[in-house]
């Protein structure tokens, strides 16, 4: 059986980003996101029914605009999820975060990639890995998580973080590449 494009770029293999349904979904998104920015801030109820057909959200969650993401059906959050101003969350494949999760101004978290190898990229092959948030997590602002990996639960990440590998439970970590500093 042939894959999906779609299909394809969720099982984190190389696939077409130009290919019709997908771009027909992130337009959607995309429309989704500017109806949501440009909403007043006093339509707090409006802004949440918008983010709502774009995510999935378990429980209470709040976003601050601007917010951007590819998909956002690939978004879940957990319960009392706090995003600040201008996160973006690329979404080309699954981003999973837990409860209690803040996420400080400008946290970028990306699940896709290109190849490493030049004329590789230059065919326009893509591809995307998940990344996890666990409970109780705090990333501060500016942070950058990179495709594939996950934090655990009770961390806290240092502002301006570029988050490359795995971060375990329990402890602070900091820095470019990011790393533990605390356990806790």
């Amino acid at each position: 059986m042939i894959k999906s494009e779609k299909e394809k770029m969720l099982a984190g293999e190389y696939y077409d980003a130009g290919d019709e349904e997908l771009v027909k979904e992130r337009n959607y998104a995309k429309d989704l996101t500017f109806a949501f920015n440009y909403t007043k801030p006093s339509e707090t109820e409006k802004k949440k029914e918008i983010l709502r057909q774009l995510i999935n959200a378990k429980g209470s969650f709040h976003i601050e605009a601007p917010f951007q993401c590819d998909y956002g059906y690939n978004i879940e959050v957990g319960e009392n999820f706090y995003a600040n101003y201008g996160c973006i969350l690329l979404d080309v494949n699954k981003i999973v975060i837990g409860d209690n999760v803040l996420l400080a101004p400008n946290v970028q978290i990306y699940t896709a990639a290109h190849p490493i190898d030049p004329e590789e990229r230059l065919t326009g092959k893509e591809f995307a890995k998940p990344i996890t948030i666990g409970n109780n997590v705090w990333i501060g602002g500016g942070s950058i998580l990179c495709p594939g990996v996950s934090i655990g639960n009770n961390v806290t990440i240092g502002a301006g973080s570029v988050v490359t590998k795995d971060v375990p439970d329990n402890v602070i970590a900091g820095g470019n590449p990011c790393k533990v500093i605390k356990e806790l």
